[in-house]
């Protein structure tokens, strides 16, 4: 499992590594039933708190994302990859209702919010 940790970014770390591992499951990179790292040894690893590490573990499995198993270890959960891709969107959906209403706060007209989207989907 390829995590990398951003200090310079403004995101939590615990959210970094939920949103790399959820990234890497929905790219098959890590499969169903595949065993994670520990939480102290990926804590370890990344040179951050166990604390940190066990939120981001906390959140994935009750997003169903990965399974404990006591006494065996952390797996990536056998959950289908459309359900993956329908909460995504989800969150995608929450993401742009705020930016729409970014947008209608600062007056600017759908237009030139398509613009400003089709300029950076270009970068």
């Amino acid at each position: 499992m390829d995590i990398i940790i951003a200090n310079s970014l403004d995101k939590p770390i615990y959210m970094q590594i939920k949103e790399q591992v959820i990234d890497q499951i929905i790219n098959e990179k890590l499969k169903p039933g595949e065993m994670l790292p520990s939480i102290r040894t990926l804590a370890k690893e990344l040179r951050i708190s166990v604390i940190t590490t066990k939120r981001a573990y906390d959140e994935l499995e009750r997003d169903g994302y990965i399974e404990t198993v006591v006494g065996k270890g952390t797996f990536v959960s056998g959950i289908n990859k459309d359900i993956i891709r329908e909460r995504q969107m989800g969150l995608l959906e929450n993401d742009l209702y705020a930016l729409i209403d970014n947008a209608k706060r600062m007056k600017l007209s759908k237009q030139e919010l398509f613009d400003l989207i089709n300029l950076l989907w270009e970068e």
